[in-house]
């Protein structure tokens, strides 16, 4: 769990479409979310160092990389195919650090430590994740061999 007082009052801005969906109940998801609208934050940052600057768009497209291939995977039938966006998820997180590491000139220590903890957290449950979905049998959809079950008639 991310022990982190931002990040609880940042969970109090969410909107109940997000907290309401199943995906929400996903550590990883939470933290990429709350990882994104710190990095917008850091634009100021990384915007305003000579050497940084060029390298903010292939920051924000790494951190913004892990939610949307978590949400995109997740809506996927079966692990194996949850798997392969999850591995994207992976790969953006570790992508993401690089991209902190490399803009680091441009942080205060205390922002750039809890940044690189967090992606480093990320990379840690989502290298977990990505085995469990990939030999997981569970799918969303039903079984080409289940007999098809009408729907109930609609009455108005």
């Amino acid at each position: 769990m991310l022990n982190d007082p931002e990040y609880r009052a940042w969970l109090r801005t969410v909107p109940t479409d997000f907290t309401a969906d199943p995906l929400w109940r996903m550590s990883a998801y939470r933290f990429s979310l709350f990882l994104m609208s710190k990095s917008q934050d850091d634009l100021a940052f990384i915007l305003r160092c000579q050497e940084t600057r060029a390298l903010a768009d292939q920051l924000i497209r790494a951190i913004g990389g892990i939610s949307a291939n978590l949400e995109d995977g997740y809506s996927r039938s079966s692990g194996r195919e949850r798997a392969h966006f999850y591995e994207y998820s992976l790969s953006c997180s570790r992508e993401g650090r690089g991209w902190y590491f490399r803009c680091g000139r441009a942080f205060p220590a205390k922002i750039l430590t809890a940044r690189i903890s967090l992606l480093t957290q990320l990379v840690r449950i989502l290298t977990a994740v990505v085995p469990e979905e990939r030999n997981s049998n569970k799918t969303w959809r039903r079984k080409r061999d289940e007999p098809r079950v009408a729907p109930p008639p609609d009455h108005l």
